[in-house]
């Protein structure tokens, strides 16, 4: 049986830049689409600068090459009318774009997405911008930082009496890059019934209030208002880092069951009593628990605790850096690293995809482009002559 993947056939032109763009583009073209990255001549996407650090002989950054596989890579000048007719072109028989211009930009150049969808109106036309297309923000420049401070992220981030503090990856861009995924796919099958392509206007501020979730309930319903509390839950306890002899880990109790589980492992009785017995109650004391907890489990290595709480099934987990995620065998049994041959990198290595499928598995199938690689060959697609591309 030849193998499939679910979004064969399916044609992507990617004029996004950054983040958000490129990693909802990566994906798609993991799920099979066929994605033509346009860049602008010069340096290209500005992460291909985003260094130190630098690999290869080509000296790209690694921000690019993190977000950029499964992709044809091109060069056209969209501020020349060349350029737009040849990008009108890749757009006559694709079924989505996905670009995060400044709005306004792709009306003043004729890509509007009332032309583009005149051109082709299957076509599916997805916007990625800091704020959206409406609304008093809309002129604003967005980056992630902007977006998790004005998102709320960073006044919920950091230690109580500590500074806010943004998360430490770029989670608005990849959230928003997420949101793009899925506004594809729903776009994708509503086609299915009307024939039709759409406008999908993603930003990265509305794409952090879908992370609200009960601190947004909080809110509504006039709830203490959630603030900065390092590791820990506001609802749940114990639920955060402890200290331990040799470093730190996560406890995470969500239940009573494991509430008693932990009692007895760590040889406290306090399971029943009353400042502890319910989760209400060991909220409400929180500070006489934790100092409690902390007494003990400093007494131990990270290693020792983790084989008592995996042998009586209590949630806890090392606070690993990188280095140490990518060292744990799960990563290779999981598939979580990606090998692909780079032309000027050597071998390219990258994170895997999340999604294990029983029939129709995502897969990488490129490496990153290098700044123009397959202009010649896509631009002779569009039926442009070996001279005129050489005008190029």
């Amino acid at each position: 049986m030849p193998e499939v993947r679910p979004l064969d056939g399916i044609k992507v032109v990617d004029l996004s830049r950054i983040l958000a763009g490129p990693y909802c583009t990566q994906y798609l073209g993991e799920m099979g689409a066929d994605v033509v990255k346009v860049e602008p001549p010069g340096h290209g996407d500005d992460t291909r600068l985003w260094g130190p650090p630098f690999v290869g002989e080509g000296d790209d950054a690694v921000y690019f090459l993190a977000a950029n596989r499964n992709k044809r890579g091109i060069v056209l000048d969209l501020k020349s009318e060349r350029g737009r007719e040849a990008v009108r072109r890749l757009l006559a028989d694709a079924d989505v774009l996905v670009e995060n211009f400044r709005p306004g930009t792709l009306e003043k150049w004729g890509l509007s997405y009332a032309e583009l969808s005149a051109l082709n109106p299957r076509l599916i036309h997805v916007s990625i911008t800091g704020f959206g297309q409406t609304g008093p923000y809309r002129d604003r420049p967005g980056y992630d930082l902007v977006a998790q401070a004005m998102g709320g992220v960073m006044g919920l981030t950091g230690e109580p009496d500590g500074a806010p503090a943004k998360v430490g990856l770029p989670v608005a861009d990849l959230n928003a890059g997420t949101w793009a995924i899925i506004a594809v796919l729903m776009a994708l099958q509503a086609r299915h019934t009307t024939g039709r392509g759409q406008y999908l206007d993603v930003s990265l501020l509305d794409a952090q209030l879908a992370w609200h979730v009960y601190a947004a309930g909080a809110h509504f319903y006039d709830a203490p208002r959630p603030r900065r509390m390092g590791s820990a839950h506001p609802s749940i306890v114990p639920y955060q880092a402890y200290h331990v002899s040799d470093g730190w880990l996560i406890v995470a109790i969500g239940s009573e069951k494991l509430w008693r589980a932990l009692c007895r492992v760590l040889e406290l009785d306090i399971a029943e009593g009353p400042k502890f017995a319910t989760n209400a109650a060991r909220a409400a004391n929180r500070d006489e628990l934790n100092a409690r907890l902390g007494e003990v489990l400093v007494t131990r290595t990270v290693e020792d605790w983790m084989k008592t709480f995996d042998a009586a099934s209590i949630p806890a987990a090392p606070i690993n850096d990188i280095d140490d995620v990518y060292a744990d065998p799960w990563a290779a049994e999981r598939d979580q690293v990606v090998r692909l041959p780079h032309p000027t990198v050597g071998t390219y290595l990258g994170n895997g995809f999340p999604i294990k499928a029983s029939d129709t598995q995502p897969r990488p199938t490129s490496a990153p482009p290098t700044l123009g690689q397959h202009t010649a060959e896509v631009l002779a697609e569009l039926g442009y002559s070996a001279a005129e591309i050489a005008e190029f």
